[in-house]
């Protein structure tokens, strides 16, 4: 492979992997704006999850929503 196409590959590489991380950003956003309106919900419901995460006894969601 020539200097050029090598040049050629990276640089098409970089902007494929840009475009992947930057729609990983997007999905990453997403994924946060449901889990703070969950949340909420869940506060209105009169559950509090920080106070939940505290309770060592508590080892995964579930537990802590049980």
């Amino acid at each position: 492979m020539s200097k050029e196409e090598q040049i050629g590959f990276h640089k098409g590489s970089l902007t494929t992997l840009a475009k992947e991380r930057e729609e990983l950003i997007r999905i990453i956003n997403v994924v946060e704006q449901l889990m703070q309106m969950h949340i909420k919900s869940l506060k209105d419901l009169g559950i509090n999850l920080e106070e939940e995460m505290k309770n060592p006894n508590n080892k995964d969601i579930e537990d802590r929503l049980g």
